[in-house]
């Protein structure tokens, strides 16, 4: 028995990586699936590959940034599909390692307004569709950092703490309205970029390696699967909580401090 058999999931950030994953194993499990992402080409061979497998997917051309365009992203799973059951928000925006007293005004608005507007505007417009179905379970793709400080970051770190908050004060205000707002915290994977550095960088890679009493680094399938657990009857009595994923690095982190 497929554990999404009938239902209707959204990726934001879906043309590769984790993202991609995500809904292919959301596919996988049964559910028809809304790929949303800002590169069509990418975005079109998620739902080429999840056809392929036999699965039913759309593609929605989706800059999390801009509001009418997160409107419309959920009105194609309303208009393909007949409505929307689950979520996850995982599109992100990248950039260099800055402090604070050095950082633009212009790259925090414009990081902040992927990271974490964003991810509020996707979490607005999928609560409102899933209320008319009776419920739902949104899951918001953070870090698992979620302890931690890193120098240069602040917009990224920023950004993903303020997920984790804004995430369980929703799951307060629609719980007895049947919608479940989860979020997980990815460590390190194999994602595109991350083996771009692997032939640019190799030692750093065994760095990051090194950081989790698994001594290895994900793919982005191992994380995948815990989001789409989350979005799944299995994880019912689940909501508020920041599930991470990231192999133990956080231990790591903490045993040297």
């Amino acid at each position: 028995m497929k554990r999404l058999e009938g239902k209707v999931g959204l990726v934001t950030g879906a043309g590769r990586g984790l993202g991609r994953a995500c809904a292919q194993i959301l596919a996988r499990e049964g559910a028809s699936v809304v790929v949303a992402d800002m590169v069509a080409e990418t975005g079109e061979d998620t739902v080429r590959l999840i056809e392929e497998a036999g699965g039913k997917a759309v593609f929605a051309l989706t800059d999390v940034s801009k509001q009418d365009q997160v409107q419309a992203m959920v009105r194609t799973a309303v208009d393909a599909f007949g409505g929307l059951d689950c979520a996850i928000n995982n599109a992100a925006a990248f950039g260099g390692r800055t402090p604070v007293g050095d950082l633009a005004v212009e790259e925090w608005n414009r990081l902040m307004s992927v990271n974490f507007t964003g991810v509020f505007m996707c979490m607005k417009y999928e609560i409102q569709a899933m209320l008319e179905r009776g419920g739902g379970a949104i899951v918001n793709i953070g870090s698992g950092n979620e302890h931690s400080a890193v120098g240069g970051l602040s917009w990224y770190l920023a950004a993903k703490q303020g997920i984790y908050a804004a995430t369980r004060c929703a799951a307060i205000e629609y719980g007895p309205k049947g919608i479940r707002l989860n979020s997980v915290g990815p460590g390190t994977m194999w994602t595109p970029g991350m083996r771009e550095t692997a032939e640019k960088e190799p030692h750093h890679i065994e760095h990051l390696a090194s950081l989790t009493p698994l001594q290895r680094i994900a793919e982005p399938e191992e994380v995948a699967e815990v989001a789409v657990f989350l979005c799944t009857d299995q994880a019912s009595y689940v909501t508020g909580h920041t599930m991470l994923a990231e192999g133990g690095a956080v231990l790591g982190q903490v045993f040297k401090m």
